[in-house]
C-alpha cells in the first residue's frame, strides 16, 4: 500500500517515526524527525501568510494548561466525551462507534449510548482484539486532568484545543481592534486529547498541532467584503441531505452555495474558498479533496453550519483535515456567564432608535437591608447587565451569582423582579457569532506526504511544492575533489544568506545523490563540474523534469529563490 511506503520513508529519511520507541512507544504519540519538523513549520508558516498577511488577521498565544472553570463553561468539562466499550475478556478499550464502523461499514458517529449499546448486541460485534464480548457504552471524557501548584487545590486541564485561549481575552482583543466588527484572530499550537485506543498513526493523535482562526462577526451580518474574489471557485460540497440519501458530491460555485441556501453564509463559505486554495498550493490533488456537511446527529447544537474538509487515503479512507464552523455566539455567550464578564459588543446605530428592552428591577425594601455599604456597586452592575442573562440565570438556576470586586453576591428572584421600558437607544450591545476555520496541522502533513510521493522507475520521488520543501537545494560537486567541494561550499553558504536551506553531499555517484535528493523531496539540485572552472557555471537541475540548465555561479541564489517562491519557471531560465 502507498501509506506503507511513504511512512517506511518517513522513518528512514528523518520525517517522522513513532515516540518513545526504545521504551516500545505509546499509542498516539509521534516525533516529527529533522526533515518532517521543517516541513510541518513550513505548513504553518504558509498559513499565517494566509491568516495574518491575506486576511489582515492577528496571532497571540495563551497556555496549553487551562483551569477547570474555564472549561466548565465551554462545555468541555460535562461534554467532551466518545462513545467507549471495554472487552470483557482481554479488557483492552475501544471507541464503541469506531468498532462498529469498522465491523459493519456504517457511519454511527453522534448516536447515543444506548443506541451504540444496541447495535454491538444486535449485530453480534466481537471485541477486535481477542473476539471476546464487549460492554455496554458509556462516556469517557477526552481531556487530560492535571493539578495546579504544589498542594494541588486547583484541577486544571491541558487544553482540547486553541480556541478557548482566543474566547477568553475577548475583552482586550475587541479594545486591540477598536472596538469594530468583524476582527480575526488566530492561535497556532498544541491541543491534546486523551484518545481512547488511537490505532491511525499520526491521523489520531494524543498530541497534537491546531492552527485555528476566530472570526468575530455582527450577527446580523455575515457578508464578506471580499467574497467576489472568491464567487466563481467551484467546490466539491457533499451535503447532509446527499449522506442521508447516499447521494454523491456535487460541484457548486461559492456564489451558487450561497444563493442556493447550501452554505448558510459568505463568511462561512469564504473560508471553505481559502482551505481549499490552500490545499492545493500544498500540492494535494484536486480530485482527493471533498466538503463534507455534519449531518444533524453529528453537529455541535450550537452551531448553525459546519463543513469538514475531507482528503481521501488509501488506507484511512476518506480523512477531516479541516473543520469549517459557525459556532454562533455560544462560546462567548458562556463565557459571560460563568465568569460574569460582559463579553458583548456595542454596535452603534445609523440613527438613534426607541427600543423596548428588559430591565433589571431591584426590590431596594429588601436590597439596601440585604447588601448594606456593597449595594451602591451592585446597583450600578445591574444598571449595565445583560438582564437576559440574570433572568436566564433565574429561569434555569434560581439565583444569579455575582463576582464584584472578589467578593461574591447571591441575586434571586424574590429581590429583583424585571419590567419592560421603552428607551431611546444609539446602539445596541450583541454576542458576536464565531466563523472557526480549525486546521489539524498533522493531519495535513501525512496528506501532503501521501498525495506528494511517487515512485517512477527505481524513484522514490516526493514531489513537495518548492516553497515548503524541508531543503530547498542540494549542492553535489561531480567529483569528491578539493576544488569542486570548495566551490560546492561556498554556493551553499550564499544559498543560506539569502534565508534557502541547502546541503552540500559529496557521497556516491552523482546518480545515487540525486535519488537521495529526490526522495527528500529537493526541488532542485546544483551541480559543479570541471567547466565550473572555467568559466564560473554551474548546472541548475529540476527534480520533478529531471530537466537541467547551465547558469553562472553568482546567479545561482537569485534564480534559486525566484523559482522556490513561484516568481519564474523553471523553462524562463
Amino acid at each position: 500500500m502507498k501509506n506503507e511506503d511513504v511512512m517506511n520513508i518517513a522513518k528512514k529519511r528523518g520525517f517522522l517515526w513513532s515516540s518513545f520507541e526504545i521504551y516500545s512507544g505509546v499509542a498516539g504519540f509521534f516525533d516529527y524527525g529533522p526533515l518532517g519538523a521543517i516541513l510541518k513549520n513550513k505548513i504553518m508558516n504558509k498559513w499565517r501568510n494566509y491568516y495574518l498577511v491575506g486576511e489582515g488577521f492577528y496571532e497571540i498565544e495563551s497556555p496549553t494548561i487551562m483551569p477547570e472553570e474555564a472549561l466548565k463553561a465551554s462545555g468541555h468539562v460535562d461534554h467532551f466525551n466518545d462513545p467507549m466499550t471495554e472487552c470483557k475478556d482481554c479488557l483492552e478499550v475501544f471507541r464503541a462507534d469506531h468498532v462498529i464502523k469498522e465491523a459493519i461499514g456504517e457511519e454511527v458517529e453522534g448516536l447515543k449510548n444506548q443506541e451504540l449499546t444496541e447495535i454491538l448486541s444486535h449485530q453480534e460485534i466481537l471485541c477486535p482484539k481477542c473476539g471476546g464480548h464487549l460492554t455496554h457504552v458509556w462516556s469517557y471524557n477526552l481531556m487530560f486532568q492535571t493539578l495546579i501548584g504544589a498542594k494541588g487545590k486547583k484541577t486544571g486541564y491541558m487544553r482540547p484545543e486553541t480556541a478557548q485561549g482566543i474566547f477568553i481575552p475577548f475583552k482586550r482583543l475587541l479594545r486591540f481592534f477598536r472596538g469594530k466588527l468583524p476582527f480575526g484572530v488566530v492561535q497556532l499550537g498544541k491541543a491534546y486529547r486523551n484518545e481512547i485506543s488511537p490505532r491511525q498513526g499520526v491521523i489520531r493523535l494524543r498530541e497534537f498541532t491546531q492552527a485555528e482562526a476566530e472570526i468575530f462577526v455582527d450577527p446580523r451580518d455575515k457578508t464578506h467584503p471580499n467574497f467576489q474574489n472568491v464567487a466563481q471557485q467551484v467546490l466539491s460540497l457533499f451535503t447532509a441531505p446527499a449522506q442521508e440519501e447516499d447521494g454523491e458530491f456535487i460541484q457548486i460555485t461559492a456564489e451558487e452555495a450561497v444563493n442556493k441556501g447550501v452554505i448558510s453564509s459568505q463568511m462561512l463559505t469564504y473560508q471553505l474558498c481559502l482551505a481549499d486554495r490552500f490545499m492545493e498550493e500544498l500540492g494535494i490533488p484536486e480530485n482527493v479533496i471533498r466538503f463534507r456537511q455534519h449531518m444533524k446527529t453529528e453537529m455541535a447544537h450550537y452551531a448553525i453550519d459546519c463543513w469538514d474538509v475531507e482528503i481521501y487515503t488509501d488506507r484511512y479512507g476518506w480523512i477531516e483535515v479541516i473543520g469549517i464552523a459557525d459556532r454562533t455566539d455560544f462560546d462567548l455567550k458562556s463565557h459571560s456567564q460563568y465568569s460574569k464578564e460582559d463579553l458583548s459588543v456595542f454596535i452603534e446605530y445609523d440613527e438613534p432608535r426607541t427600543v423596548t428592552k428588559m430591565a433589571a428591577k431591584p426590590d431596594m425594601k429588601k436590597f439596601g437591608p440585604l447588601f448594606k455599604a456593597n449595594a451602591p456597586k451592585i446597583l450600578n452592575f445591574l444598571k449595565e447587565a445583560d438582564s437576559n442573562l440574570i433572568k436566564e440565570a433565574f429561569d434555569e438556576n434560581g439565583v444569579y451569582e455575582l463576582e464584584l470586586d472578589g467578593e461574591s453576591y447571591q441575586l434571586t428572584p424574590d429581590i429583583i423582579s424585571f419590567e419592560e421600558v421603552e428607551e431611546t437607544v444609539r446602539g445596541e450591545k450583541v454576542y458576536p457569532h464565531v466563523i472557526e476555520p480549525s486546521y489539524g496541522i498533522d493531519r495535513i502533513t501525512y496528506s501532503v506526504l501521501l498525495h506528494s510521493f511517487t515512485q517512477e522507475d527505481d524513484r522514490n520521488i516526493f514531489h513537495f511544492p518548492a516553497d515548503i520543501a524541508p531543503v530547498g537545494v542540494n549542492v553535489f560537486p561531480l567529483l569528491n575533489k578539493d576544488e569542486l567541494v570548495e566551490i560546492s561550499d561556498k554556493i551553499r553558504n550564499n544559498l543560506r544568506s539569502e534565508g534557502i536551506i541547502a546541503e552540500v553531499d559529496t557521497s556516491g555517484t552523482i546518480g545515487r545523490r540525486y535519488a537521495r535528493s529526490d526522495e527528500i523531496g529537493t526541488p532542485f539540485a546544483v551541480t559543479v563540474d570541471h567547466q565550473s572552472l572555467e568559466d564560473d557555471t554551474v548546472t541548475i537541475r529540476e527534480r520533478d523534469s529531471q530537466e537541467q540548465v547551465r547558469v553562472l555561479i553568482s546567479e545561482v541564489p537569485g534564480k534559486v529563490n525566484d523559482l522556490i517562491f513561484n516568481k519564474i519557471n523553471f523553462s524562463d531560465i
